[in-house]
């Protein structure tokens, strides 16, 4: 489907979906079983620019708008969605920076992004998820610095950044009110890597505690102002939800993809598989639900183009987006049968893949909060 993608969307995302083929899809498999970063396809992906799709042409990126990112990082999703979220949470952390802070601090991400290095959005605590609020990770000024001791958790791309955006308690009385955001450099003293989750799917994609203890950084790196920390983040998930979403998009296409193959192929009693008509309706739905969720990623981003933020529609995106997701890949593995069930076939690690975008950047049951919170004020 087209989409009235422009010529320029059309080829770019036949590009990206030769370099999936070609150079991502064949190493998925082996690196989810391991558990492993594919560093090679990384160096690979760097070379073709993909790093930096929607970074400035003048921050020496492709300048692409948004409603072109989420066409193309769904197609990086349909080879492997872990891998795509690993390119994804390196501009999630660049975002506060775009919204609040200052123009060297907006270059410094920006050339760390393009020389090929990494970054890391480091939010959620082990008592502070859904509820980021509950932040206890601290930064004391002390001088011309600013002191950080805390740990972070879940942190894609944790042990892989060379560049933080941490969010820390700076005023433990005001509450939300009390939080503010900085940058930390990997090399800074006292910052290192914790534990490494053993997830249950985007196995590409590195996740890890990230640890500060007594990190000391200058002042100049605060984010903003003392305290703007938990408006910054919220501003910045408004913003990426919907684009992150279309990762799940590319998950229940890829279903689709392999559900339609094995039905062709797959005969039973006589007859292939996308002969019966029970297959046929629930092919017939898979399709209808996905499109539906693909319009509304797109419109989020066509929104974000014109410069309109829409947190209920980023919300309702990213809830629709994810549940559809799931309900894809449970669906493909039934269409395969027992098959589906075996680690042998592809659709069992797409239902795996699947599932962190009921959680992730909060929950859906967060999302239907958002959604209902914005219809209440009307």
């Amino acid at each position: 489907m087209n989409y009235l993608m422009t010529d320029e969307q059309k080829e770019l995302q036949a590009m990206v979906r030769e370099f999936v083929v070609k150079e991502l899809t064949p190493v998925s498999m082996e690196c989810d079983k391991k558990g492993e970063f594919p560093s090679a396809v990384w160096k690979k992906a760097v070379e073709m620019g993909l790093h930096i799709l929607s970074v400035p042409e003048e921050h020496g990126g492709s300048g692409l708008n948004t409603e072109t990112y989420v066409i193309l990082n769904e197609e990086i999703a349909r080879g492997d969605a872990g891998f795509a979220v690993s390119l994804g949470a390196c501009h999630l952390a660049t975002w506060p920076a775009l919204l609040g802070g200052t123009k060297e601090q907006i270059h410094l991400y920006y050339d760390t992004l393009v020389t090929g290095k990494m970054m890391a959005f480091c939010l959620t605590e082990a008592e502070a998820g859904s509820d980021a609020s509950a932040c206890r990770t601290t930064a004391k000024k002390v001088g011309d610095e600013y002191i950080i001791d805390g740990a972070k958790c879940f942190i894609t791309n944790g042990g892989l950044a060379e560049l933080y955006t941490v969010f820390a308690v700076t005023d433990k009385e005001a509450g939300t009110r009390g939080i503010s955001a900085f940058i930390v450099e990997r090399n800074r003293p006292g910052v290192s890597i914790g534990k490494e989750e053993d997830k249950m799917g985007i196995r590409l994609s590195n996740t890890t505690e990230v640890i500060f203890q007594n990190v000391k950084i200058p002042a100049a790196n605060l984010i903003g102002k003392e305290g703007q920390g938990y408006k910054l983040a919220l501003m910045t998930l408004d913003r990426t939800r919907a684009i992150g979403s279309s990762s799940a998009i590319g998950i229940a296409q890829a279903a689709i993809d392999l559900s339609l193959a094995y039905a062709k192929e797959r005969v039973t009693f006589g007859k292939p598989l996308s002969k019966n008509q029970a297959i046929q309706f629930m092919l017939a739905d898979m399709e209808i639900q996905t499109q539906a969720a693909r319009l509304l990623v797109r419109n989020s981003a066509r929104l974000m183009d014109q410069g309109i933020i829409n947190g209920r529609m980023s919300a309702a995106a990213k809830t629709f987006a994810g549940d559809n997701a799931v309900k894809v890949a449970l669906d493909a593995i039934q269409i395969f049968g027992g098959y589906g069930y075996s680690r042998e076939y592809p659709v069992e690690k797409l239902l795996r893949d699947a599932k962190i975008y009921q959680i992730f950047e909060g929950t859906n049951q967060i999302q239907r909060m958002i959604v209902s919170g914005h219809l209440l004020r009307v």
